[in-house]
C-alpha cells in the first residue's frame, strides 16, 4: 500500500532517500557534484513529501519558496527498482498540490541533462523547458523547466 508524509527536511527517512539521491548525482555529475551540492541543502527545507510502500520509504520530493508566487521543486528521488510505475508522477502531483494549498501558483526546478528519467518525467507533466535561471544561467550540464499550477 502507498501512502504520502507531508513533513519537513528533519524527517529521517527523507534524509535517507537524500543520501541515497546525493549518492546517486555524485556519480552521474561527476567532477560538476561539488558545485551542484552547494545548491541542495535540506536543512531547512519545510515542504517535504515522502513515498511510502508498505511503511518503507520508496521515494521523496521537495519544494521551497523560489518569489511571493512560485516554488522550486528539489530533491526529487525515487529507488531505482521502482521507477518506471509512475510513483515519482505521484509525487510531483502530491508537491504541486500542496503548494497549491499554500498559495502558489507557479512551479520551476531545474535539473541536469545527465538525469533523462527526470527530464521525462517533467516534460510528461506539463513542465516546459526555459532559460536557465539564477545560478543555473550558463551552466550546459542544467536544464531549467517550469509549469503554471492549475487553478
Amino acid at each position: 500500500m502507498l501512502h504520502f508524509n507531508r513533513t519537513d527536511s528533519a524527517n529521517p527517512d527523507f534524509i535517507f532517500l537524500v543520501q541515497l539521491l546525493d549518492a546517486d548525482l555524485a556519480k552521474r555529475d561527476g567532477d560538476e557534484h561539488a558545485f551542484y551540492a552547494q545548491f541542495n541543502k535540506v536543512d531547512s527545507i519545510r515542504h517535504v513529501v515522502v513515498l511510502y510502500e508498505n511503511e518503507r520509504p520508496v521515494g521523496c520530493g521537495a519544494f521551497k519558496p523560489f518569489d511571493e508566487k512560485s516554488v522550486e521543486i528539489k530533491r526529487m528521488y525515487m529507488l531505482p527498482e521502482l521507477r518506471g510505475r509512475g510513483f515519482a508522477s505521484q509525487i510531483l502531483h502530491e508537491l504541486e498540490q500542496w503548494a497549491k494549498e499554500v498559495g502558489y501558483v507557479h512551479c520551476v526546478l531545474e535539473t541536469g541533462k545527465k538525469q533523462p528519467e527526470a527530464i521525462a518525467l517533467y516534460l510528461k507533466s506539463g513542465y516546459r523547458v526555459i532559460p536557465n535561471f539564477g545560478q543555473y544561467a550558463g551552466v550546459d550540464n542544467s536544464i531549467c523547466f517550469d509549469k503554471q499550477l492549475p487553478v
